[in-house]
């Protein structure tokens, strides 16, 4: 069972995610900021990460910044949710290593499809 780390501040979001997800056969661990993320980063390993841009104590781009800088964590894929659609947030997002980029208010099914794509992925080159 691939293991997703949904990192999100918004309460209905972060519910949304984990029902869905686990729904469709996720282990999935929650944060519910980008410390607290960083934080069970630190004690876990996950297939991929979504992550909100925007919260509290340490930025989405920072929780990013902070895996792909890291030797065992660097390729983890990452997908990033954001209401924040401005080019230069989506840009500085690639830069850092994203693997996706999805403006909310999105579509769950959606969000699935690519999940399942970077796990099925990460199995191949594992």
């Amino acid at each position: 069972m691939a293991k997703v780390l949904v990192i999100e501040d918004e309460e209905l979001m972060i519910k949304a995610l984990e029902f869905r997800l686990k729904k469709d056969g996720y282990d999935v661990q929650l944060a519910r900021d980008g410390a607290q993320g960083i934080e069970i980063l630190d004690n876990n390993t996950f297939d991929l990460v979504i992550t909100d841009i925007m919260m509290p104590f340490v930025s989405g781009l920072e929780v990013v910044s902070y895996i792909k800088s890291h030797p065992i964590m660097k390729d983890t894929p990452v997908i990033v949710l954001s209401s924040i659609g401005l080019e230069r947030v989506v840009m500085e997002a690639f830069e850092l290593g994203v693997d996706d980029f999805i403006t909310k208010p999105f579509n769950l099914g959606e969000l699935v499809i690519r999940v399942k794509k970077f796990v099925r992925q990460r199995d191949v080159f594992n």
